[in-house]
């Protein structure tokens, strides 16, 4: 399984750039301070299978870290052993919680395990610095952000993340990490 891996982080209050045609009236975004909220935007773990262009998504509170970045890879190792899948192949960027000396190690002694044990095993493959045209997942991020933002309002964590479920067509799973898959 060939899986391309990327982060976003969708913003409750900024909303991104839209064009738009217009006779009369200009459009306007209604733009709300976000220092003063708690929770100003939403960080998601996508994956873009390469098989059959399917999209698996993760939502964690915060900003990316290896220990979640680990745990997110466990939801993907999981749902490898339910399709008997032998080999996970996950490509991804340059960010420093994937370049990190502790999860290198996690990866590593997770692969001396799997060898003995006949597991799944992981390999990952990092894309050349400042290169995101690469990932195929992230036209994926730009078309989502258009077709979830909310012009007019508030989005509550809970609304954001069902409106990015509905639009990749994805449920929650009993996977580790709340790892959301295809209905």
């Amino acid at each position: 399984m060939v899986l391309d891996e990327d982060e976003c982080w969708f913003s409750r209050f900024v909303p991104p750039t839209i064009y738009g045609w217009s006779d009369q009236t200009t459009l306007r975004c209604i733009e709300h301070d976000a220092r003063e909220q708690s929770h100003p935007a939403l960080a998601c773990y996508g994956v873009l299978r390469s098989d059959n262009r399917q999209v698996y998504l993760a939502f964690c509170e915060g900003q990316p870290r290896s220990e979640v970045t680990w745990e997110f890879i466990q939801g993907l190792l999981a749902l490898a052993r339910q399709e008997a899948k032998r080999v996970v192949v996950l490509i991804w960027d340059n960010a420093g919680w994937h370049l990190s000396k502790r999860l290198r190690e996690w990866i590593h002694t997770y692969n001396r395990q799997a060898k003995h044990t006949h597991d799944v095993r992981l390999i990952t493959h990092l894309l050349p610095r400042k290169s995101p045209w690469l990932n195929p997942i992230e036209p994926c991020w730009l078309h989502a952000k258009r077709a979830t933002c909310e012009l007019n309002s508030i989005l509550e964590l809970a609304e954001l993340k069902r409106r990015l479920c509905a639009h990749f067509a994805i449920q929650p799973s009993d996977l580790p990490f709340n790892l959301c898959v295809p209905i």
